[in-house]
């Protein structure tokens, strides 16, 4: 899943600002008591995520797929005096982590956490975003682009997480592999869009970063 080595991977870190206290804390408990660990951010990739927030300054935040909220609350720390994030997610039983972790942050009051499917969610968010974060079930993600594209606010963003897929976009491709075509369709549909302006930032497991014309 990372495609640095593993030691500029740790020299990288030890070089970026630190995670809060509450992100440590939740990073531990999900390598701990939750299944598939490695969907969690981290600590580059939350750094990164919080830096893209930061610059970007977002009034309304739109997260598909909260998981365990880490990226959540990265992506939260660079909301406007007056922003809200808007994140969803289908398994409820994330929930009582989620909301655990929440409370401990200073940013909950800013933080809508939905429950559900997205699919059924985002058309009835009537909201304009300027920054979405697409992190969910990959078969559907671009049917989550074709929905919240015309959400976004015009010079707005929308970045995709994991479109390298483990490299597995560049190998030969297994037609009963689901995921991988998903990935590799989204990828090929964006990079063919020209209502944005795109590019795939080889960081973890790959994000793709898209600014809308």
């Amino acid at each position: 899943m990372n495609f640095l080595p593993e030691q500029i991977e740790n020299y990288s870190e030890t070089h970026t600002s630190p995670e809060s206290s509450v992100l440590k804390e939740l990073n531990r408990k999900t390598y701990a008591q939750v299944l598939n660990p490695r969907m969690l951010s981290g600590h580059l990739q939350g750094r990164l995520l919080a830096m893209f927030s930061r610059m970007i300054k977002p009034k309304r935040i739109l997260e598909i797929g909260t998981y365990t909220g880490y990226a959540t609350q990265c992506l939260a720390e660079g909301l406007a005096m007056d922003g809200a994030i808007d994140t969803l997610e289908k398994n409820v039983e994330l929930k009582h982590i989620i909301d655990e972790y929440f409370a401990k942050s200073d940013l909950t009051n800013k933080i809508n956490l939905h429950i559900g499917d997205a699919l059924q969610i985002i058309p009835e968010l009537n909201f304009e975003y300027d920054l979405v974060f697409i992190d969910a079930d990959k078969e559907n993600y671009s049917n989550y682009f074709d929905l919240i594209i015309d959400k976004v606010s015009p010079g707005g963003f929308i970045i995709a997480d994991n479109v390298l897929w483990s490299g597995k976009v560049i190998e030969p491709l297994d037609e009963k592999d689901i995921d991988t075509k998903a990935i590799v369709a989204f990828n090929q549909k964006v990079h063919t869009d020209s209502r944005i302006f795109n590019l795939l930032l080889p960081v973890r497991d790959g994000l793709m970063v898209m600014q809308k014309i």
